[in-house]
């Protein structure tokens, strides 16, 4: 499984990022462009994938990684975040939170 640390994120710019954490999570705070579609629901909503390489992230890093082992199965190209998101706002990276 191809995976990458969270200051390696930081110097993507192009990459897609899918966040699998539930909607509740996402809305509290996310990586600024990621897209939810949570872990739950990831196998009906296969269609709104990206169809170029992409990175997934949930809080730690164990969703994520058994999403991205689900997901290379299937034929993806697709890249684990390290430490998640709970790592990216421990560095003090900006984050995203949706307007109510």
């Amino acid at each position: 499984m191809k995976s990458i640390t969270v200051t390696e994120l930081a110097e993507r710019s192009t990459t897609p990022l899918i966040d699998v954490r539930e909607t509740a999570e996402f809305a509290s705070g996310h990586v600024p462009g990621a897209v939810n579609i949570p872990m739950s629901e990831i196998g009906n909503r296969l269609d709104e994938l990206p169809d170029e390489a992409f990175d997934v992230i949930c809080q730690m890093g164990g969703r994520s990684a058994r999403v991205v082992e689900a997901l290379e199965a299937r034929g993806y190209d697709v890249t684990n975040v390290e430490g998640g998101t709970g790592e990216w706002i421990a560095q003090g990276r900006e984050v995203e939170v949706p307007s109510a």
